[in-house]
């Protein structure tokens, strides 16, 4: 690994005193735009892809050696003389960046405008991998009938030999205790020569999934999408298929099928996975299929499984993976396929650093790689649907629920005539209810049923809004302009979108009133509040991140569900992620029309999306289902798409929305966003931009405004919209208008090509 700076120096003396090497030019992991030129030693020669250190002034840093014509195309100036240049340190004892990963990494950055370096970045994030895997010693038999014939055997010699008769070699603790002897007679052994001591590396032994383990019994359905996804393998070409399934119809044993043949061609393949870190079912699925669990890749992993697992990918010796979107970049060797499962979910697009969307890039990366990747959803993004329209996609459909399930009953309850009734004999904010009398005497039907029931709310910890009642004083986040949100169980108020929490206050802050903070509108633990007042002898669990601990809590907490230990399961989002509870047969959407407004383009397509999905965990097995959801509108389109089923028609009349307002996917969209210290400051840069922003046909610049999170950690925001014709190349304006922008102080500009997130 690194050596010390003494020894940098050494090394580049003797390029000079040795004759110069290979001029190679290197890529960093740093916000950099380009590559830098540095010499090997005589003796080294070095192809692009390979991993190696460089001095970085005083420092030594990573890097990958790349094809300098690919990103300095455009350098200013003649290049350093070869005399000038620093030397290559070393190159580190692990497998070549792939051609087709360096490729990918030029294409996102392109893309994204964002500097290659900060991409790469992105690959290279566990950096112990590039360590040669610490060494044990060993202790094997010698077949040497000599040695042993003149040897006396002991019952203690006796026990290690028979203990390594027909064993593997093992390291010296473990053979002594399980021989039941000290050290000493092992090493006694080894001088007479009957065992020796061998060095080996040590690395973890990862399960080999077997793809004829479990082969399971398909519909005609299922066996005819199973077969088109091998077709696509068969042909060793770049291709994109949506599986268009209906909540329940098996999307998952289709592309397993997929999976497997994979498996048996010996490549590799990743599943992509949104709420990784919460998919133990999809891990206990595979396991029954294959008979062994892949390896996991998301940010919960400990640092030493972070690293045993990227080695194991980069030597090949993985061959399924699943992960979050972070997992496109592990070094894979021969990635044969790509399954985005939930293609539709929103937390597949990365809102901090490179605003890259995991989906998209899966197929940059298919199409590079030449291979196929496959979209899983029950309710595809519009995105994907017009690309199949367009003929750019293929599409399986899946239209029957798997087994004897039957899609649930869906109605609506509205809340203009069914209200909640206040909580009789409760006093103030404390006895407000949430739940429609149609929605009580259901959750008493079921639980008398024996059956579980589940509340969605998307919406974390008791509160969303706290207030002063004397002098209507909110209680808001003193970094982001974003109330904080009451969690009760911690007895804390937090804002969610830069982690500051306080404790609870007795007293307003403002007017310094004694007891009169109140809690505004529902979340998660207030509704377990209410259903623990209502229905004293259920059992209840929370679902939400925060409630959560990690993959462990997770985990169980599904356990629990599904062994019936839960009654009624209270939770958000992520309770929608495609869970299997063969009991729960009614779903309550508490707050149908949250989400349904607020400026977001794909408001109407993310509530249809979630609802329909939450509503797919009823009734999923023997036992009917049943779906209600709490709403003011019923009338919306949202609201009569999912009663009536037709979700095509619903997808159709947004389309032709967006369509006739040239937004996504039928128009480009880009932000830039504006960050500082200094309103004043920001503000004037702001106006600088406003004065030079670009113009040209099929192009509107919209701003600067304040954006809707206006402080964010203490950062003042301002953004511009960018809206595009779709066939005009967004990325070359944005270069023009900010390439000789000259940043001072605090100032920041992020640019977000494709946003999602419009806070």
């Amino acid at each position: 690994m690194p050596e010390s700076h003494t020894s940098t120096h050494k090394k580049e003396d003797e390029a000079l005193d040795l004759g110069l090497g290979q001029r190679v030019s290197v890529l960093l992991p740093l916000p950099l735009e380009g590559s830098y030129d540095y010499i090997t030693l005589p003796e080294t020669m070095l192809q692009p892809g390979d991993i190696v250190t460089v001095p970085l002034g005083k420092r030594e840093v990573l890097g990958v050696v790349w094809e300098d014509d690919r990103l300095n195309a455009g350098r200013d100036g003649p290049p350093l003389p070869e005399s000038r240049l620093k030397a290559v340190i070393e190159r580190l004892p692990v497998a070549a960046i792939t051609e087709t990963a360096r490729r990918f990494i030029e294409w996102l950055a392109a893309y994204y405008l964002a500097p290659p370096g900060n991409v790469l970045r992105m690959a290279l994030n566990t950096r112990e991998a590039l360590e040669l895997p610490r060494r044990i010693a060993l202790y094997e038999p010698v077949n040497n009938e000599a040695k042993l014939e003149g040897l006396r055997l002991t019952p203690a010699r006796r026990r290690v030999l028979e203990g390594l008769a027909d064993g593997p070699a093992l390291p010296l603790a473990d053979l002594a205790r399980e021989a039941g002897v000290s050290s000493s007679v092992i090493k006694g052994l080894e001088a007479a020569g009957v065992l020796r001591r061998v060095e080996v590396e040590q690395r973890r032994r990862f399960a080999e999934p077997d793809w004829q383990w479990n082969c399971p019994e398909l519909s005609c359905e299922q066996a005819d999408a199973a077969k088109a996804l091998c077709g696509e393998l068969h042909q060793s070409r770049s291709s994109v298929t949506l599986l268009d399934g209906i909540t329940g119809s098996g999307k998952t044993e289709v592309y397993f099928e997929a999976i497997a043949d994979v498996l048996r061609k010996g490549g590799q393949a990743l599943v992509l996975l949104p709420e990784i870190a919460l998919s133990s079912q999809w891990l206990d699925r595979f396991a029954r299929r294959f008979g062994a669990l892949p390896a996991v890749w998301h940010s919960d992993l400990g640092q030493k499984e972070r690293r045993e697992t990227w080695r194991a990918i980069s030597e090949n010796r993985v061959k399924i993976v699943v992960g979050a979107r972070s997992a496109l970049f592990l070094p894979f060797q021969d990635l044969s396929l790509i399954v985005v499962d939930e293609e539709h979910d929103t937390s597949f697009k990365q809102e901090e650093g490179v605003h890259y969307h995991a989906r998209d890039m899966a197929v940059v990366l298919g199409r590079l790689g030449n291979f196929p990747v496959v979209l899983a959803s029950a309710t595809p993004s519009l995105e994907t649907l017009v690309n199949v329209e367009r003929k750019g996609y293929q599409q399986l459909k899946l239209t029957q629920r798997h087994g004897v399930a039957e899609l649930p009953e869906i109605e609506v309850v509205d809340l203009r005539r069914d209200q909640p009734l206040r909580h009789p004999g409760v006093p103030g904010a404390a006895g407000q209810s949430w739940l429609s009398t149609a929605l009580r005497g259901a959750i008493s039907e079921t639980l008398g049923e024996g059956e579980q029931a589940m509340l969605f709310l998307n919406r974390r910890g008791y509160a969303p809004l706290t207030l002063c009642r004397t002098c209507g004083h909110r209680l808001q986040c003193p970094n982001c302009t974003a109330w904080l949100v009451e969690h009760r169980l911690l007895a804390r108020l937090q804002c969610h979108h830069c982690g500051y929490t306080i404790a609870l206050p007795s007293s307003c802050p403002e007017c310094e009133s004694q007891d009169s903070l109140a809690a505004c509108g529902p979340g998660v633990e207030r509704l377990a509040e209410e259903v623990k007042r209502l229905y004293p002898g259920a059992r209840q669990g929370v679902m939400a991140s925060d409630t959560l601990s990690g993959p462990g809590a997770a985990a169980e907490l599904i356990a629990a569900v599904q062994e019936r230990e839960v009654d009624i399961l209270i939770g958000t989002q992520i309770a929608a992620k495609g869970y299997h509870f063969p009991y729960l047969t009614l779903v309550c959407v508490v707050d149908g029309d949250l989400g349904l407004y607020g400026g977001d383009l794909r408001a109407a397509e993310r509530t249809y999306q979630l609802l329909q999905q939450v509503a797919g965990r009823a009734g999923r097995a023997e036992r009917s289902g049943r779906v209600m959801i709490q709403t003011s509108e019923p009338e919306h389109p949202v609201m009569e798409a999912l009663v009536s089923g037709d979700r095509d028609r619903f997808m159709d009349a947004e389309a032709d929305g967006r369509k006739k307002a040239g937004l996504p996917p039928f128009g480009r969209l880009a932000a830039v966003i504006l960050s500082g210290e200094d309103s004043v400051q920001l503000d004037r840069l702001a106006a600088e931009l406003a004065r030079r922003a670009p113009h040209a046909e099929g192009l509107e610049v919209l701003g600067p405004a304040p954006a809707p999170l206006s402080m964010l950690r203490g950062r003042h925001r301002r953004r511009f919209l960018m809206r595009a014709d779709k066939n005009l190349a967004i990325q070359s304006q944005i270069r023009g208008w900010l390439g000789s922008l000259k940043l001072t102080g605090s100032l920041r500009v992020q640019v977000d090509i494709d946003p999602y997130s419009f806070l």
